[in-house]
């Protein structure tokens, strides 16, 4: 990358930034091209020269937004925490995802909201997909899910408790919805039967898969 790419490169990272903010705190309508523009440090021609108009801002903030969220989470599921304790910070941090988008959306201008949703539906089929393979294989690697389990019913089962997650972090005090995680995550592991962590560990060393 040249001198000009990485200019511009750092422009957009800095415009996105702005744009996120703003957009988050007061909705697409009360933010202005002029307002994102001084916040980011650049002119507002910037903004219409890299984006064209304020809807396509709009749209590629979130796309980038999401980008980074999913970052974050290659990185937790990449860290040097146990299978469970990645399981429980990339919960938590999609639990607030799904708050910020849910209360995000509603705000979006009206004639990209159809384009928006199918973004992200299609989003969600190819960079989401890949991420819970990945996730589902070294659950399967360090013994904490089942061999026999496909990739499609994982999947399901992830998003549901994710987005279940999601309605109780908005309706209860987050704090609480925090220290109640580890329950959420032995129910995520190891069902109603209630096998446990430790037994599931001991069968996995014995090389039982479950």
């Amino acid at each position: 990358m040249d001198g000009f790419e990485r200019r511009k490169q750092k422009k957009m990272e800095q415009i996105y930034n702005a744009a996120c903010e703003l957009f988050f705190k007061h909705g697409f309508q009360r933010v202005s091209v002029n307002e994102i523009a001084h916040k980011a440090k650049v002119s507002p021609a910037t903004i219409y020269n890299y984006f064209g108009t304020k809807e396509q801002l709009y749209t590629d903030s979130l796309m980038n937004w999401m980008d980074k969220q999913l970052a974050v989470c290659e990185d937790i599921l990449d860290s040097e925490l146990s299978f469970p304790e990645k399981t429980k910070e990339i919960m938590l941090l999609e639990a607030k995802n799904i708050k910020i988008v849910a209360d995000e959306l509603p705000k979006a201008p009206s004639s990209e909201l159809s384009g928006l949703m199918q973004m992200m539906e299609n989003y969600s089929e190819q960079k989401v997909a890949q991420f819970v393979r990945k996730f589902v294989a070294l659950g399967k690697q360090e013994g904490y899910i089942r061999i026999d389990q496909t990739e499609e019913m994982m999947m399901r089962y992830f998003t549901m408790f994710k987005n279940e997650l999601g309605r109780h972090w908005e309706a209860s005090n987050q704090e609480r919805t925090t220290l109640s995680m580890d329950q959420l995550i032995e129910l995520f592991f190891y069902g109603l039967a209630g096998r446990g962590q430790q037994q599931a560990q001991d069968e996995s060393q014995n090389g039982s898969a479950f």
